[in-house]
């Protein structure tokens, strides 16, 4: 949900994904899975692989084991430099991810060499932010 001009609009899962992550140019793919590792949207062409998600969000319940044997997205692994219970960030070489856990979706958010980790960051967890605000 967000406000225009005082009118009350809905955007779906994929519109977050399209206009407020990959459409913010601060993350080059993205998506937005359940808790469960289902996936509700996912920029084209990006999609985490089998039990992915799941093991995303394991991360957070266990974070030495996140810290210790990093996590990986579509197949590749990347070292966690950070991990608590709602913020999960690794990188692969000049590259990165940004996953955050909020009360019902994980928000992956994936940046390459051209993007600077902190920008990813801060779409990522404002985006959090915002669905928390609004119980998700």
């Amino acid at each position: 949900l967000y406000f225009s001009k005082g009118i009350l609009f809905t955007m779906s899962w994929q519109a977050y994904v399209d206009q407020q992550m990959v459409g913010s140019g601060h993350c080059t793919q993205a998506a937005i899975l359940g808790h469960d590792g289902s996936v509700w949207a996912t920029s084209s062409g990006f999609k985490p692989e089998g039990a992915e998600g799941q093991n995303m969000y394991r991360c957070f319940q266990d974070n030495a084991h996140a810290m210790s044997n990093g996590f990986k997205i579509q197949g590749k692994k990347y070292l966690t430099i950070r991990c608590d219970d709602r913020s999960l960030y690794g990188k692969l070489g000049a590259a990165g991810a940004v996953v955050v856990k909020t009360n019902k979706a994980i928000l992956v958010g994936v940046y390459n060499e051209t993007i600077q980790p902190g920008q990813c960051a801060t779409c990522v967890e404002r985006l959090a932010d915002y669905l928390i605000e609004n119980d998700y």
